[in-house]
Formats: structure tokens, C-alpha cells, sequence
């Protein structure tokens, strides 16, 4: 299940965000290169990566930051930015540019630290946006609940683009993320699903007094849930793809 875009695009242009995208390719591109040497690779992610076991002992504090830079392939690096694409504008444009980038960096430190929390002996290099992104989407969940998001359904060989709230598709997502977090052995590596879940709800904390300024639930009553400018209308249409009848 895929988000495919939201019905609010941004009512001014969310710089910070296409900073941050343009960061994580480039920065991606400049060693994907080396991801075939096991050496070179496995030094980059020493430096850069969070290493739980190096913050508990005090060390290596800063890829805290440098970590949120780093994907571990294609797919990887193409999954977060489309996320940060579809739920970081709306945000940016409520928080305003400075404000948003603050926000952005403070929930992937706080995902880092969460990580940290559930695996402080593990050697396993852990890196991407994944937190940080989680974050900005627990902030567009309480700024903007009942926003339309069109997502994109894949069982098998059945495709279909359903639009459903925002609370709903992050909700599904939630649960699926503290699913796998009390499913899975953060020490054993693989998706750092505490880093998610735990991201989610610093983003969701840190945008409360935002939230509050607002007016609190004054503020959905105002917007209905909704980022507080016109909703772009989108038209789904069929497939060119030709049906084949049965006999």
C-alpha cells in the first residue's frame, strides 16, 4: 500500500523540502558507486551511520544527523522521498521554512535516540530519512487528519488507487510499524521499526503546541481537518490497459 499523493498540494513552494530531497540523492549518488565493495562500504556507514552501541559509550553522537543522509539502495532512498514529497509540503508551509527544517532534523534525532534506546549493545549500522519522515508524518496526522490521500493498493496482480483520510492510511501505517517493532530483533538489523513508530510520535509531540496556537480543536473545526487552502481536484481515470473477455 502505497500513498501516491495528497488532494492539498502546498500554497507556496516548500523550499526546505526540495532541499532535503535534493540533499538525500545527491548525497546518495555520490557513493553508490561503492556499495559493491564491501570494504568501502561497510567504512562509510562506521562513519556516518547511528551505531547504537558507539552513542550509548558517548561517541559518534553527530550521525545522529549524518545518518538521516545515508540509504541503503534505490528503493530504499525512492520510498522516503516520496513520503517526505506527499506529507512534508503541507507541513513546511504551515511551520514556515526555518521552523520546518528544525522540526525535521529534531524528529530524526529523536527516532535516532529511540532506536538507540531499544538496541544499545548492537553493532548493526543503522541509516536512512525513514525516522525523520515518520516524524513529519505524525505531524500532518494532527494538523491535518481528514486531508484525502490517494494510495495505491498491490496484492498480487490486483492494482487500484483508493482515496481514503489521513487518518486512516497513517493509522494502517502506524499499526503495521509497532507491528513489526514488536515483531522484529532491532540487534539483528533489518527495518529499525522503533525508529519509525518512535519518530511518528515525536513528530506528533513536537507539532502539539503549533497544533494549540492554532486553537487546538478550534483549528480542525476551522480547516475540517484539512490544510487550510483550496483542495486540488483530481479526476482518476481508467486504464489504458485493453480487458480481455472471457468466452
Amino acid at each position: 500500500m502505497f500513498p501516491i499523493r495528497d488532494h492539498n498540494p502546498s500554497g507556496r513552494t516548500p523550499f526546505v523540502v526540495y532541499l532535503l530531497m535534493a540533499a538525500n540523492i545527491l548525497i546518495f549518488l555520490s557513493y553508490v558507486g561503492i556499495m559493491s565493495n564491501d570494504r568501502l562500504i561497510s567504512q562509510l556507514y562506521f562513519d556516518y551511520a547511528i551505531i547504537p552501541a558507539r552513542i550509548t559509550d558517548g561517541f559518534a553522537l553527530e550521525t545522529l544527523v549524518t545518518s538521516m543522509f545515508l540509504h541503503g539502495g534505490w528503493m530504499h532512498l525512492a520510498g522516503n522521498m516520496l513520503f517526505l514529497w506527499i506529507f512534508g509540503d503541507n507541513l513546511e508551509d504551515e511551520m514556515g521554512h526555518l521552523p520546518f527544517l528544525l522540526f525535521y532534523l529534531l524528529a530524526g534525532i529523536g527516532a535516532g535516540l529511540i532506536h538507540v534506546v531499544t538496541a544499545p549493545d548492537s553493532v548493526v549500522p543503522t541509516i536512512g530519512a525513514s525516522g525523520a519522515i515518520a516524524g513529519v508524518m505524525g505531524g500532518y496526522l494532527l494538523l491535518f487528519p481528514k486531508a484525502r490521500v490517494d494510495v495505491l493498493l498491490i496484492l498480487i496482480i490486483y492494482f487500484r488507487v483508493f482515496t481514503m483520510p489521513a487518518f486512516v492510511m497513517l493509522g494502517i501505517w502506524l499499526g503495521m510499524q509497532f507491528m513489526g517493532s514488536l515483531a522484529s530483533n532491532p540487534d539483528e538489523g533489518g527495518v529499525a521499526y522503533w525508529a519509525h513508530t518512535g519518530g511518528f510520535f515525536v513528530g506528533l509531540i513536537l507539532c502539539v503546541p503549533l497544533w494549540l496556537r492554532r486553537g487546538g480543536s478550534a483549528y480542525w473545526s476551522r480547516t475540517h481537518g484539512h490544510p487550510p487552502h483550496p483542495e486540488h481536484k483530481y479526476k482518476l481515470s481508467q486504464s489504458r490497459i485493453p480487458r480481455i473477455p472471457r468466452k
